[in-house]
């Protein structure tokens, strides 16, 4: 076997140069820490370049292992790609073997190294240099290994990786994937990180398996207008072969990167010893963190010689805010009744294509999807989430909820599952307590019956690990053993809460039930389909609980969240669901717009109109109209007839006929007037006033003058228009034209970001052709590659709903990337091709690696 080894030593050189050059600023923590600059501490990207095959192949753990003939992939990898429509279990689930070779320069071999798996699907054993050095239960939590032991410091090192993501009862979830409402893809599908300390460093609280303990951890004591008081402790260990002396410096720094509060200790720490630190910190006129208003601080931890010389250093983010349950009273926020209902949606973390493997900029893409949306709370389903999204939702301001693993399975015939579930919960704690963004821990097994005392255990688990003020747990009322927990999950007016004294939190609504849900609605179904979703989710009318429902409950009930925000894959069903607001590649339904026109007016939220309706033959003779503004005007064909309704909550729905077309001979047309609603802004309806003409550009009145058909909607604030939208009938398609939806975070040069790009049909007046079926052929050259191909149907791609999508993955190097989207079978009348120019931008990483995987061709 002859592999090209690049001397690891330039490599960093040159990557931390490039990386300075460009200024390239740190979104996301790295192996559970953000990085402090020259702290003693290095993290290194160590997500390129593995070999990979999907068998069980004997000996790979080896060292001197022929695997010349694999695969060369970048992690996030999700074992394969599959098509959007996947469903049923027919992902591969079985054994799957990575392995990656690596040097490591002189310097760093004098460092503590060790890496830092975010995610392994399933079961997982890890060697290095033929040595097992890790083995691990459980897809969803961190998998830290000690390389020092058999670290070859002057030559070739392999990390050898054993991953199986088939059923196994003894693990949470535990479920086989044929009754699995989700599904269990493969791989090391979170990032890689290789971690390299001096021998007195701060700890991983993966790692070193302390209650409430490890790392750094902090907590609100104290919390007013005036003054904060945070809590702080920090884990250091000593593993060198001396007593060592040093000084803790601890930094608070303010959203402005302004330190505001520090404080120093000098510490003796005995060899092979691990040692605590406490701390209290006062911050005058704190930056208090809430929804709207998600201010982080970061704490610095930096660890010194006598010399002064720093041996290590980290950081966490923290949001100083003080969260209560308050049972009859409702949630508070900061001393302050919460306003309103904390309304969000629920999260799997499957992507189409790529399933799990989601890179850290698509992590954030998916939480400013959900908070655009008017998402303030994610309930995470039914697992944590990546350390990426869980960044995100601290610096997008939105609440979350952690969940355990686990869906509607006990294991009553081993008891080694729940001790794992168990485990999994301390981990779930440990790694997730500094974020501001969470606000319950759900630590039972969803939807399981399990034994009473096991729910109590779960529950005092979480209190064992984080004991101050602030954790709250959740369990659904009824369940055996809820009765010990902080809130409870219930539907609104359940008549056995009565008697319920804790606050209230309705853990899924909508499109909750079987696969045959009403609102469960592909994206390519159309229109009368897609208001029927967004209307049900808004204010049902078949029964079930819905956002205007939560919205009119008392206090003690303090929100919801929605099932699902995206279309995703399943074991169990024959088609995948199909509830999300987004579908599986984020592109919107009608009851995205919807959910976004519940955000109120701000400085952050714009004014907005949407108009849910496409003027074709088969629309419906209402139109409705989703709006954040106080009034919409809609005035139909040019000024044929102008109609105007107030919008907003706090006014009553009125009915106004400003103007009608003044040789007309018919009087105006009465309008139902709807009674309020509870939502913030509800759905506009102008009834009867949808005509089809033809699908002519233009019609004639009674009158022989010529007006364009044509529905123009302004949104009015203070009687001021501040938003428009303009429709006119869709024509034949006349061309291709191609969207980046990066949702403003641009492509990072890091070999495994990927954006969507949005191939809409258009007619000549630039309207998107809904109801056009053609197959786009895409190409893609530069910085760049196309994800998927023919054998997934990505590429060619079948339109649908209008669009084609298309993922584009950067390459790892920063540039520009042409994207050009033609008809598959194009002639002299189809529709013209479309182009397109991005930019990928570089990565702030220091990577590590011989070989860099290149995006296939054929899967």
């Amino acid at each position: 076997m002859k592999i090209k080894l690049v001397s690891l030593f330039y490599l960093f050189v040159f990557s931390v140069l490039f990386a300075q050059e460009k200024k390239v600023l740190p979104e996301f923590s790295k192996a559970g820490f953000w990085e402090v600059e020259n702290a003693g501490r290095k993290t290194y990207n160590f997500n390129l370049g593995w070999r990979f095959i999907k068998s069980d192949v004997k000996e790979a753990h080896q060292k001197d292992f022929d695997d010349s003939k694999w695969k060369v992939i970048n992690c996030p990898h999700g074992l394969e790609y599959i098509t959007s429509e996947s469903t049923g279990g027919n992902n591969y689930q079985g054994v799957a073997w990575y392995r990656k070779h690596f040097k490591i320069d002189e310097k760093t071999s004098q460092k503590r190294l060790k890496l830092h798996f975010e995610a392994i699907m399933g079961k997982s054993k890890i060697w290095l240099n033929g040595h097992l050095i890790g083995e691990h239960f459980g897809g969803y939590l961190p998998v830290v290994v000690d390389l020092d032991q058999y670290l070859n410091k002057n030559g070739d090192n392999v990390i050898a990786v054993w991953a199986d993501n088939s059923d196994d009862a003894t693990y949470p979830p535990g479920k086989p994937q044929k009754g699995l409402d989700m599904t269990y893809f493969g791989g090391i599908y979170r990032d890689v990180w290789l971690v390299a300390t001096n021998k007195i460093y701060v700890t991983n609280p993966m790692e070193v398996d302390k209650v409430a303990g490890g790392g750094i951890f902090t907590s609100i004591e104290s919390l007013s207008d005036k003054e904060v008081v945070v809590n702080v402790k920090v884990d250091i260990q000593n593993d060198d072969i001396k007593t060592k002396k040093l000084k803790a410096t601890i930094l608070l720094k303010n959203p402005n990167g302004k330190v505001v509060v520090s404080s120093d200790q000098k510490l003796s720490i005995k060899k092979a010893k691990a040692l605590q630190i406490h701390e209290s910190l006062v911050v005058d006129k704190p930056s208090l963190w809430s929804p709207w208003s998600p201010k982080l601080y970061k704490l610095e931890v930096l660890l010194s010689d006598d010399s002064g010389n720093n041996i290590d250093g980290v950081a966490t983010r923290i949001g100083l805010r003080k969260i209560e349950f308050k049972g009859n009273d409702g949630l508070y926020l900061n001393n302050e009744p919460y306003p309103g209902k904390l309304m969000g949606a629920n999260r799997h973390q499957d992507h189409a294509y790529v399933g799990y493997a989601i890179p850290n900029n698509g992590q954030y893409r998916d939480a400013k999807i959900l908070k655009d949306a008017s998402c303030d709370i994610v309930r995470a389903a039914h697992y944590p989430a990546d350390p990426a999204f869980m960044d995100a939702c601290d610096a997008l301001g939105m609440f979350f909820i952690v969940a355990t693993p686990g869906w509607q399975f006990w294991n009553n015939d081993n008891p080694i599952f729940g001790e794992r579930v168990f485990q999994d919960i301390r981990n779930m704690v440990r790694r997730d307590r500094n974020h501001a963004s969470v606000i319950l821990w759900e630590p039972v097994l969803n939807e399981t019956f399990n034994p009473d005392d096991f729910t109590r255990k779960t529950h005092h688990i979480v209190h064992e690990e984080y004991p101050y003020q602030g954790a709250y747990t959740v369990s659904d009322y009824g369940v055996g053993g809820h009765e010990v927990f902080d809130v409870v999950y219930a539907h609104p007016n359940n008549p056995q809460l009565a008697n319920e004294t804790r606050s209230i939190f309705t853990r899924e609504f909508g499109s909750i039930g079987n696969a045959d849900t009403p609102n469960r609605i592909h994206r390519d179904w159309g229109e009368k389909a897609q208001l029927y979703q967004a209307n049900q989710y808004a204010k049902s009318d078949i029964g079930i609980p819905s956002w205007d429902m939560i919205c009119n409950t008392p206090k003690q009930h303090v929100g919801g969240a929605i099932w699902h925000s995206f279309d995703h894959y399943a074991g169990k069903h024959a088609r995948p669901f199909y509830g999300g607001f987004v579908d599986a590649f984020r592109q919107s339904k009608y009851a995205y717009h919807m959910l976004a026109s519940q955000r109120d007016v701000s400085e952050e939220n714009k004014p907005m109109v949407y108009i849910a309706h496409e003027m074709a033959a088969f629309s419906d003779k209402d139109v409705h109209i989703y709006t954040n503004c106080d009034e919409v005007r809609l005035t139909v064909d040019e000024g044929l007839e102008i109609y105007q309704k107030q919008a907003s909550r706090k006014y009553k729905y009125r009915k106004q006929l400003l103007r009608k077309w003044a040789e007309r001979e018919n009087p105006p047309r009465e309008y139902e007037v709807k009674r309020e609603s509870y939502l913030s802004h509800p759905i506009v309806v102008f009834k009867d006033v949808f005509t089809y003409r033809g699908n002519k550009n233009y019609i004639k009145t009674i009158t022989g003058k010529g007006t364009k058909a044509s529905f123009l909607v302004e949104g009015l604030i203070d009687g001021k228009v501040v938003a428009s939208a303009y429709k006119t009938p869709a024509n034949n398609g006349y061309k291709l034209e191609l969207r980046l939806k990066d949702r403003n975070k641009t492509l990072t040069a890091n070999g495994s970001d990927f954006v969507l790009v949005e191939a809409h049909v258009l007619d000549k007046n630039g309207n998107t052709v809904r109801y056009n079926e053609d197959t786009i052929q895409f190409e893609v050259t530069g910085e760049g590659a196309i994800i998927g191909d023919a054998s997934i149907v990505a590429n060619p791609r079948r339109m649908e709903w209008g669009t084609a999508p298309l993922l584009v993955r950067a390459t790892t190097k920063a540039g520009k990337i042409k994207i050009k989207a033609s008809l598959l079978d194009p002639g002299i009348n189809t529709i013209k091709a479309g182009e397109l120019e991005i930019e990928s931008t570089p990565s702030g990483d220091v990577f590590v690696q011989n070989e860099i995987g290149i995006e296939p061709t054929k899967q």
